[in-house]
């Protein structure tokens, strides 16, 4: 009667929502070894299908694609919110400041068709009057992704800011320190899990991006998503189910290595605090 007691609803909705998420996840790892090509269809335990991945061609240039985007989107992302989150935070009131705010932070409530669909034309009219770009491809999905994930990063970098004690930077700035200076010597390392933070979170979203995508690339240039996409429309291939379990893998020991350096850190740092 006890145990009973003890499962009250939190827990029950707690594994329930656990089971929604994590579920459909683990069926999809389980049929990424079925030697059927049937997905529902269960025929036995295979690897083929990884074997099929990795030489599919189409599928290997979009992951190589995606990745090259996702890199210098996130980098580039970080440069202009980071500006952007200094103009925001460390401005004083000018006029336009409200309304450069809410630009700023529009992408993230603006709709994705939207935004994808305004980039579509602003693509279009460029190619008329100036002849560039000529073709849709890496270029114009690079500076989409980084027209939105900007956004993300000014809101990640703009909130550490808000936070950061003025006095250490005006104190510094008091002994000598040239601006330029104080900014790479104290402000930057204060600020960095937050560039950290934005790049990470750029780098998923562009990576994940599949509607802007859509909209602003050419012939020539297919992400991952896009691929994934246009292939589950004639059917679930085995091989999308192998590609979803790599990249679970690939995002499960990521998380793992930084739970594990973070808690490291975090036990050096208790360490360090005893001593002194």
């Amino acid at each position: 009667m006890s145990r009973l007691r003890r499962i009250n609803f939190s827990t029950v909705m707690l594994v329930l929502g656990l089971l929604f998420l994590y579920l459909p996840m683990f069926v999809l790892v389980v049929y990424s070894f079925n030697a059927s090509k049937l997905v529902t269809v269960w025929a036995g335990f295979s690897t083929q299908w990884y074997g099929e991945l990795f030489r599919d061609q189409q599928i290997l240039s979009a992951v190589w694609t995606s990745l090259r985007i996702a890199f210098f989107a996130a980098s580039m992302a970080v440069c202009l919110g980071t500006v952007a989150a200094f103009v925001m935070t460390r401005y004083g009131h000018f006029r336009g400041k409200t309304a450069l705010s809410s630009m700023v932070t529009a992408p993230l409530v603006m709709p994705e068709v939207i935004t994808g669909l305004s980039l579509l034309l602003l693509f279009v009219q460029m190619a008329q009057i100036t002849g560039w770009p000529a073709d849709r491809g890496m270029a114009t999905i690079w500076i989409a992704h980084t027209t939105f994930c900007s956004a993300y990063v000014a809101v990640v970098v703009a909130a550490r800011l808000r936070e950061v004690d003025h006095s250490i930077e005006e104190a510094a700035m008091d002994l000598g320190s040239p601006p330029v200076k104080t900014f790479f010597s104290i402000t930057l390392p204060i600020i960095t899990p937050a560039l950290a933070a934005g790049w990470l979170l750029a780098f998923t979203l562009s990576l994940d991006d599949l509607v802007i995508a859509s909209f602003v690339s050419g012939p020539g240039a297919n992400t991952l998503p896009m691929v994934v996409f246009s292939s589950v429309r004639m059917g679930v291939s085995p091989k999308i189910n192998a590609l979803a379990t790599l990249i679970i893998l690939i995002v499960s020991l990521a998380t793992l290595l930084a739970w594990f350096f973070m808690r490291r850190n975090e036990t050096r740092r208790k360490a360090a605090l005893r001593e002194a």
